[in-house]
């Protein structure tokens, strides 16, 4: 790639984001944040409690990541964040303009599936439905790619750094 950027990896909850995230900063040689390490207390409450976050509880964990995001401008950096509406990534460039998506799409049933298997993560299998019904895909003029998160982790990880770097065109 021509330049270190910065990537948010976003989707719905158990598309894998935790998992390629770390994958994807350590081929692009930066660091990784994880998204969830971003949200208050009150969220992660609230989320665990089965309740979705509204915009209101969004908008700190937003900034907060936006905030980092910044801070890695020219050096690059991966975070992930579910970033579902177009709203949450404007907030987001707007923090950080140079910020690219790698947003991590999927059949609700794979992913569905993922999440029953998960061990240890507060978002409950019960809030998919809400976050599949808030997504906003990327649009045309949005900065970023879609990948497919059927196969291996090594597999997703190797699509999203192709479609990344042909984002940035043929000679990087």
């Amino acid at each position: 790639m021509r330049s270190p950027h910065v990537v948010v990896v976003m989707g719905v909850a158990g598309t894998g984001k935790t998992t390629i995230g770390p994958l994807l900063a350590a081929r692009l040689g930066v660091p990784y944040a994880e998204g969830d390490d971003f949200h208050p207390e009150a969220n992660i409450a609230k989320m665990s409690a089965g309740v979705p976050l509204d915009d209101a509880d969004r908008r700190p964990w937003l900034d907060a990541i936006g905030a980092w995001a910044h801070g890695r401008a020219g050096l690059g950096g991966v975070v992930s964040c579910s970033a579902l509406k177009r709203s949450y990534r404007d907030r987001l460039r707007a923090a950080a303009p140079g910020l690219v998506f790698v947003h991590l799409t999927g059949d609700r049933d794979l992913i569905g599936d993922r999440m029953t298997h998960r061990q240890g993560h507060f978002m409950p299998t019960a809030l998919l439905d809400s976050q599949f019904a808030t997504l906003q895909p990327l649009g045309a003029d949005e900065p970023g790619v879609a990948v497919d998160v059927s196969g291996t982790p090594e597999e997703i990880t190797g699509r999203a750094v192709a479609a990344l770097g042909e984002l940035d065109g043929p000679s990087a």
